[in-house]
């Protein structure tokens, strides 16, 4: 009862203060790179949630004539045609809606797998961290197109396969960074402390472990979200993403394979290509921010 009564009334030595988030919002908006990062992010999700709603993107030709193929932006059609005569603009809205949709989901898998693992490899240790260690090694030298290309071959391209390829491959750098976290939280004295209270590894885990390593997890997120993002654009440029759904990677497809990028039609490839930059661009910026919020060695060389 006593040991019980001391766990409970004994904090970490090192919590998760309640004013990271305002720590990390301070940085965002004293950094001119991270309200950059912030400016470019909240146009991304304007247009990729309020765009499709005020312009949507009819995928069916109907009412296309050969004489509006690949136009040239008008008033009529502000980004122009494409191959089969459709507005430009409104597919460049519905494909930044699939590609940061893709990004996100892809990267929750991502995070969940690498921080579950890690955490899980670097508490336990002994035969459990070679195993799940292993296992990293053999996800981070697997070659993704080739990946992709077998599954789509099985079950079809479609986006659930692209976001679960994605999500299963981009895991291992971020399990090898929560371990690294994990083995020196294990090695603290505070959690040999309330071990020798009789603590269970379970909360050991879920109030001193997890809690410490959530900013590190954090800021490993925002950056893993642009390569999500960058990796769903490559795999969709090459033809292997869902003919379907219309994203970034695929319209810049189609523009190489109606040969627009050779006519130098730069309405139809040059807005995704930027779109996929300053997606990429605004994750990184608001990442590098945010890590420097969070990790003391940064923080400190500021």
């Amino acid at each position: 009862m006593i040991a019980a009564e001391l766990l409970a009334e004994q904090p970490p030595l090192e919590p998760v203060r309640e004013h990271e988030a305002r720590r990390v919002w301070r940085s965002l908006t004293a950094d001119w790179l991270g309200r950059a990062g912030l400016a470019l992010f909240l146009l991304v999700i304007i247009l990729a949630v309020a765009g499709p709603l005020f312009f949507p993107f009819a995928s069916s030709t109907t009412g296309s004539s050969a004489n509006g193929v690949l136009q040239a932006p008008s008033g009529q059609h502000w980004l122009g045609t494409d191959e089969l005569g459709r507005d430009l603009f409104r597919e460049f809205l519905s494909g930044a809606h699939i590609s940061l949709l893709v990004g996100l989901a892809a990267t929750a898998i991502s995070m969940v797998l690498g921080a579950g693992l890690g955490i899980a490899s670097g508490y336990y240790g002994g035969w459990i961290d070679n195993l799940l260690m292993r296992v990293t090694d053999f996800f981070l030298v697997l070659p993704q197109l080739p990946l992709v290309i077998a599954l789509a071959a099985f079950f079809g391209q479609n986006i659930s396969i692209i976001i679960l390829v994605i999500g299963m491959t981009g895991w291992p750098t971020t399990a090898r960074i929560v371990r690294s976290q994990t083995l020196s939280l294990r090695s603290r004295q505070f959690i040999t402390r309330v071990r020798s209270l009789g603590a269970s590894d379970l909360r050991i885990l879920r109030v001193h472990i997890l809690p410490n390593v959530l900013p590190l997890i954090f800021a490993n997120t925002v950056l893993v979200i642009g390569g999500a993002v960058l990796a769903e654009a490559t795999i969709s440029f090459l033809g292997l993403g869902d003919p379907v759904q219309v994203s970034w990677g695929t319209m810049l497809h189609f523009a190489f394979e109606s040969g627009a990028i050779g006519r130098e039609d730069w309405w139809y490839f040059l807005p995704p290509g930027l779109g996929i930059v300053l997606v990429v661009l605004a994750f990184t910026l608001i990442g590098h921010c945010v890590d420097q919020a969070l990790n003391p060695r940064l923080r400190s060389s500021r």
